[in-house]
């Protein structure tokens, strides 16, 4: 591999912003300076141009399969996309593997595809779909190859209950595992659609009145009084999506508990108007659902103040034709999920940082 040597460019890191020059030896940086040289390199002249790290996106659905649906791209084609867009590393959800497998039965199917297909660097999440002996004692396993967190559903087929939770959670802490949650209340949510059902309110705009904000911000204050319960344990929340959701993660942070937030650009940047939009609402069947404005100002200020710690995507590509075809007479058939590893970084770069609701380097401390 032919060493490469950056020139006059503005390096920009979390810390700070300097004009410097930038060498890579064997794919890895090797110095940062004044004047450096390099013989045989290939010199780029960055001149005028902004040098940053590679985009981390740490949440991925590249290879979900959910029923009959499958998502539109695979390892190759998502981590081409990301290239492109400027992440050069992707941290994957496994989904639901087949009833009663091994915790680690996910990890090893999707550890193996990603090597044969992957175009960047990836890891993997665990993924908790129900809870036995077993399952807790192979927390330690998932440590072992280089996991270390598991996702925990509040809603959907695979999703845990509360002791269950409480369980994890305190094999977590024996064991140093993060443990992410998606927070919305299930119970709710069934309830909201079976109501809407009666009513034969089936349009898509209903999607987002059958997951109100007070879903999500009842599951969040569920989490952290079980993370509390057992002793403090860190915990993550994927996607927030409400302003009253944040204010549940900041109260936490304010009693200085380890509570740590991502969000994704689609609850920044749409609002729940589109899915009023004729032919389109379909399109952005996703969960949690796209919110109220405020709802983005809020998460916005939460991602300067830096109450919210990430910004990755939820990126689940199913196809409009899927959302069309099984959603037009009832939403709640759609596949839910919209793409986003291609465009997180433009979209977070041109809303957020020349919209001046971020700085540069907030910009690369936490895309």
């Amino acid at each position: 591999m032919q060493d490469t040597l950056i020139k006059n460019g503005l390096i920009v890191t979390a810390d700070e912003t300097m004009q410097a020059d930038l060498l890579i030896v064997g794919g890895v940086i090797a110095d940062v300076g004044e004047a450096l040289d390099r013989p045989g390199a290939n010199v780029i002249d960055a001149a005028g141009q902004y040098v940053m790290p590679g985009g981390v996106d740490v949440h991925t659905h590249l290879n979900l399969a959910v029923g009959q649906f499958k998502v539109s791209d695979g390892f190759f084609d998502g981590t081409a996309a990301a290239a492109f867009g400027g992440t050069t590393c992707v941290v994957e959800h496994p989904s639901f593997g087949p009833e009663g497998c091994s915790l680690m039965h996910q990890i090893q199917v999707n550890k193996q595809e990603a090597a044969e297909s992957c175009v960047v660097d990836f890891g993997l999440h665990g993924v908790f779909q129900h809870l036995n002996s077993q399952t807790l004692d192979e927390i330690s396993s998932l440590l072992s190859e280089g996991v270390s967190s598991g996702k925990i559903y509040l809603t959907y087929g695979g999703r845990l209950q509360d002791p269950q939770i409480l369980s994890v959670l305190n094999q977590a802490k024996r064991s140093g595992l993060l443990t992410a949650f998606h927070a919305e209340n299930h119970d709710i949510i069934e309830f909201l659609c079976r109501r809407f059902k009666d009513e034969n309110k089936l349009a898509a705009k209903y999607h987002a009145q059958s997951r109100p904000d007070y879903c999500e911000a009842e599951a969040i204050y569920r989490i952290i009084s079980m993370a509390q319960a057992v002793g403090n344990v860190p915990v993550y929340i994927v996607h927030l999506s409400t302003a009253a959701g944040l204010l549940a993660i900041e109260a936490a942070q304010d009693r200085g508990l380890p509570v740590y937030a991502e969000v994704c650009p689609q609850h920044l940047l749409l609002e729940d108007s589109c899915y009023e939009e004729p032919d389109k609402g379909l399109q952005y069947i996703m969960a949690p659902p796209a919110r109220k404005a405020v709802d983005g100002a809020a998460l916005w200020k939460g991602l300067k103040q830096e109450s919210i710690n990430v910004v990755a995507t939820d990126h689940c590509s199913f196809n409009f034709a899927d959302k069309f075809t099984h959603g037009k007479n009832d939403f709640s058939r759609a596949p839910g999920g919209i793409p986003g590893v291609e465009t997180r970084l433009p979209l977070m770069f041109s809303e957020g940082v020349l919209q001046n609701r971020i700085s540069l380097n907030r910009f690369v401390e936490v895309v």
